[in-house]
Parts: C-alpha cells; structure tokens; sequence
C-alpha cells in the first residue's frame, strides 16, 4: 500500500509539472503514459502508451514485465494448496514473463481518450520458469529414494481479443483507464528440459510423474524421458482475461 500511494504521488507531481511546461496554445495533450496499478501487487510491472489519432480513435501499446523470482503471493498460495507435492514444487518454483499488447480504440463518447470504448488487441507473451523436480523412485526391492532434476523452460503465447474499458479525466494532466474486461484466445507452445543421468527404474519413475503434472485438458503434451534427462514439449490453447486500473499522464 505505501509502494502504491508513492507512485501515484510521483505520477500526479510529475503530471502538474508537465502541465506547467507545456500549458500553451498549441499543445493539443493527444498522447497518454500509464502504469496499472493493479498489476504491482503480482511483482508485474505493466505500462501503456496511447495516442490520439482520430476524433474518437486511438492507438495503444502495452507493455508487461515480471523479473523471473518466486511466484507472485507465494504464501498466500501455499496457504490454499492442501496437497504436500504441489507445496513443494510450487516452494522452489521460480519464474517470470513478459509481454507485449499493441491494440486500436474505439471511442463511443464525443472524443478520444474520455469515457467508453472498445478496443480490438493482440499479444505475445513469453513465460519462463525453473525448478528442481523431485521424483521418487523404487529400486524394486521394496525401497524408495528421491530423486532431483533441474528442470527449465519457457512457454509462448500468442492471442487476439477485445478489451472493453472506460478512461476518466481526473484533471488537466491525469487519467484513470479502467480495463473492464478483456478476454482474450489464441495458442501456446513451449519446452521444458532438464539433465540429469537417469538409470532405467529413474527414467520410468520420472517419465510417468511428469507425465501425471502434464495431464492437462485440450493440450498436446510430448515427454521425453532417456539416460541423460528429460524433454517436455507443449502446444494448445490459450485463453485469459485483461484487466486493470491504470493512472496516466495526458500531455
């Protein structure tokens, strides 16, 4: 909450100041630079840059960017997760993505970059996460040992969709754009692989525990197990929702 209202300090002082400088007869404010507040508590920093390029007609470019660490509200999470596995894994997991969001806007009102619009998008996202796998394996004398492989990879999602928000002006220089609802479809396709020299009872034990995480509906899901690791291919669908609360500065 403190990080939060000092950066909507910053934006509104750095926004009277702009205002102060540029306040002549000629500028014409059709540019806006926003940060989504909503998005800061997830450690994702997430910006957008609109321009007016007709009366009710604008242009928008997002970008998003989450630095690879744990995952957002760990110990909210682990709270909920009544499963020891899953805590486990989701206790070493460590990951991060970006994406990009370019999008055109419709305004409905009497002008661009106030009240309701909507707004055809595409994106292109890149997940990237790592973390060293437990595996438990029989010896086939009736003893079990754990196993570990480190295991690394990425994810990239392409997808359309159409973003329905309204934006206010809080004064001269101000905004606030909120992202209604956005969903979104389109398709996915990543790799995650790990080395490790396996003897056959691990490449088994392995293969069959990665493959009951990756048993996942309406997804193609290729494993790979041998003597020198492991390799996880993954294509599907992808399908999500935008929205947020972004403050701006108009100038």
């Amino acid at each position: 909450m403190r990080k939060l209202i000092l950066i909507c300090g910053l934006i509104a002082l750095f926004a009277n100041q702009t205002y102060a400088q540029l306040s002549d007869s000629t500028q014409q404010n059709k540019n806006v630079i926003k940060i989504n507040l909503l998005s800061l508590p997830f450690n994702n920093l997430h910006l957008q840059y609109e321009r007016q390029i007709a009366k009710k007609t604008s242009v928008a470019l997002g970008l998003r960017f989450m630095p690879k660490g744990n995952i957002p509200l760990k110990s909210t999470v682990l709270d909920l997760i009544d499963d020891p596995d899953a805590t486990k894994h989701l206790t070493n997991l460590k990951t991060g993505n970006f994406a990009i969001t370019p999008e055109i806007r419709f305004y409905l009102g009497k002008a661009a970059l106030k009240g309701f619009y909507i707004a055809p998008f595409a994106r292109y996202s890149r997940y990237t996460a790592s973390l060293p796998f437990d595996f438990t394996v029989d010896d086939g004398m009736g003893n079990e040992y754990s196993e570990v492989i480190p295991l690394e990879g990425n994810l990239t999602t392409i997808t359309g969709g159409l973003q329905l928000g309204s934006q206010f002006r809080l004064g001269k220089m101000v905004t606030l754009d909120w992202w209604i609802l956005g969903p979104q479809y389109g398709g996915s396709k990543g790799n995650i692989a790990g080395r490790k020299n396996l003897s056959p009872e691990e490449q088994q034990e392995l293969r069959e525990q990665l493959e009951d995480i990756t048993d996942l509906p309406l997804v193609k899901v290729t494993t790979k197990v041998d003597g020198n690791g492991a390799n996880v291919d993954i294509k599907g669908p992808w399908a999500g929702v935008r929205a947020g609360l972004a403050l701006g500065i108009r100038f």
